[in-house]
């Protein structure tokens, strides 16, 4: 007996390797959904909100079998749609093409939207299928003892069922389970990789602080402020989870190598993403949703004006969480940021550890944020989102084809060749014989 054309021994075999109450006859997580989503963690790109709906209205299981069979999207949008429970989409229910854009919510139409929406998603997902991939993340995984973690489990995070759609389909993780647990009663410190002494030193008192008052620190393991923040959690024998963009078992920044493995042993490293994938711009953008939606409240110590920890306090306004700023001298461009959530989108003014715990509780404030992401890079226009996976998935040296760039950024052909027409406008890309480089 196969499934997804392996033995079913093996897939079992595979799924207890990552998740250990397989091994106890424990019902709760059957090898073939385990399996599946961890094939999902690398089918999809974060924040994918068709594969969301797919695989929350199907199942993962089903969702797996439907792009190996090769099921069409009328077939598996009717399928969604009876799962659903509602006519033709029916109100609520927003359909996304790949990105935290939703596509506009439309009543006659819903059905053929949807199946538009499947349609692209299945030129995206269906050259990421190998089940050697998935192969070798599930055992990498289980060497580096890292556990995938679903939306059943006890310890999963439910703050994030908050991202609907654009939440995670699996979580990959390694440390310990109050960790997780703590997460209910957790704050999130960002802010700039350029950090200034005053900066680390805001951060430094913050983390220490939070921690005294009961509360885990959260963040993002960047140089700067995020390195900091998690650093002093330690040294105050405290809890912190840093979420990655890449897979557990290769820790980002390389010289937050040691930090990381400290955190594992006391606090808990977590991915959307599996064991092997490589952190993108896209995925660290995509990343600062899960920061600000697993915790209470987010803080940004220290910022410049085009930082991309704004982009973080941007979900979590979106999200209605409460959102502080810490305000810094006027002459320094890296608190511009800062300055800028307080002045102009009613982030509170935070100066100290007792300010920032008094946001978690309070009403919040929801404010739509419009930060641009990060520097947009080369030409006068900014990147689309689609731009940026594109330009993440180009070497510098080797030419890559259309259908390489479109298996590595999870995107569709079409999608591909209409981001590198605008990349190539702006002088970010060029085509050779061989293929298409980035110009750096």
């Amino acid at each position: 007996m196969t499934l997804f054309g392996l033995d079913t021994v093996r897939v079992s075999e595979l799924a207890a390797g990552v998740r250990s109450d397989l091994t106890d006859g424990d019902d709760r997580a059957t090898a073939s959904e385990v399996f599946a989503r961890a094939a999902w963690s690398g089918i999809a790109e974060p924040g994918d909100g068709t594969a969301g709906l797919l695989v929350s209205s199907l199942g993962a299981s089903v969702a797996l079998s439907a792009i190996l069979e090769s099921w069409s999207p009328v077939r598996i949008g009717s399928l969604m749609r009876d799962a659903l429970g509602t006519e033709a989409g029916g109100p609520g229910v927003v359909f996304s093409a790949g990105s935290t854009s939703d596509i506009p919510e439309q009543d006659a139409d819903s059905s053929t939207e949807l199946e538009q929406a499947l349609d692209s998603g299945l030129q995206r997902w269906r050259p990421r299928l190998n089940s050697g991939d998935v192969i070798r993340s599930l055992q990498q995984a289980a060497r580096m003892r890292a556990s995938l973690l679903l939306a059943t489990d006890a310890l999963w995070p439910h703050s994030l069922n908050d991202l609907e759609q654009h939440a995670p389909l699996a979580l990959w993780w390694r440390g310990v389970p109050g960790a997780l647990a703590a997460l209910t009663n957790s704050i999130s410190l960002v802010g700039a990789r350029a950090a200034t002494g005053y900066g680390e030193h805001i951060a430094m008192e913050a983390s220490a602080g939070l921690v005294d008052r009961g509360f885990a620190v959260v963040s993002g393991a960047a140089y700067g402020i995020d390195g900091m923040a998690h650093r002093a959690a330690l040294a105050s024998d405290g809890i912190t989870v840093a979420f990655l963009a890449g897979g557990v078992d290769r820790f980002y920044p390389s010289g937050h190598d040691s930090l990381l493995t400290r955190i594992v042993a006391s606090g808990a490293v977590v991915s959307e993403l599996p064991c092997g994938a490589a952190p993108t711009k896209w995925r660290f953008l995509q990343r600062n949703r899960l920061i600000a939606a697993a915790s209470a409240a987010t803080v940004v110590l220290e910022a410049g004006w085009r930082s991309g920890s704004l982009n973080t306090a941007g979900h979590a306004s979106a999200l209605g969480r409460p959102l502080g700023a810490v305000p810094g001298p006027i002459t320094s461009p890296t608190s511009a940021g800062c300055h800028r959530l307080i002045r102009e989108f009613a982030a509170v003014c935070v100066t100290n550890p007792t300010e920032m715990a008094e946001l978690v509780g309070e009403p919040s404030i929801q404010v739509p944020l419009d930060f641009p992401d990060t520097d947009a890079g080369p030409g006068p226009r900014p990147r689309t989102s689609e731009q940026v996976r594109v330009f993440d998935a180009l070497s510098g040296r080797s030419p890559r084809t259309v259908a390489d760039l479109s298996r590595r950024a999870g995107l569709s052909n079409a999608a591909v060749r209409g981001a590198l027409g605008g990349l190539d406008l702006d002088g970010a890309a060029e085509e050779r014989q061989a293929g298409w480089v980035r110009r750096l």
